[in-house]
């Protein structure tokens, strides 16, 4: 963020002290954009502050929600595995151009959500450990 804020306050002096915009401020703030969203959202994963719908899932009896929450572990961990093959594909088909003004190949913007689509894989594995495990838990301490 204050990467931005240094860069727009450069955009903003030299288009109007300089007279001379510069024109790469728009692609490399494009860049740190999808850096921020994307990690930002691989730690809201992590975090359980990803936008999720949880209204059904807190009303419903411990089985149902452990049910409901398993589900949802379960599709991080496929969205997550997909984002990550998909999108590293998509830098090596972008590799060979270049972003315009900046001169850095294309295929720079799609790593940001390799990194998050490998992120959320990972941290849906820790929550799947986690589920389980706290299962394990909770059952011994049933039968003691």
């Amino acid at each position: 963020m204050v990467t931005l804020t240094v860069i727009f306050g450069w955009l903003v002096y030299g288009r109007y002290i300089l007279n001379s915009t510069p024109t790469w401020v728009e692609q490399v703030s494009l860049l740190l954009i999808m850096c921020i969203g994307f990690l930002g959202a691989a730690v809201g994963v992590h975090q359980h502050t990803h936008l999720g719908v949880t209204f059904f899932r807190d009303i419903s009896p411990t089985p149902i929600r452990r049910s409901f929450e398993l589900i949802s572990y379960v599709t991080m961990l496929v969205f997550g595995w997909l984002m990550a093959i998909n999108s590293y594909e998509l830098v090596l088909f972008k590799w060979g151009n270049e972003i315009p003004l900046i001169g850095i190949p294309e295929g720079v913007r799609a790593i940001p959500i390799t990194i998050c689509g490998g992120l959320i894989f990972l941290f849906s594995i820790g929550h799947l450990i986690h589920f389980f495990t706290d299962a394990k838990n909770a059952s011994s301490t049933v039968e003691k």
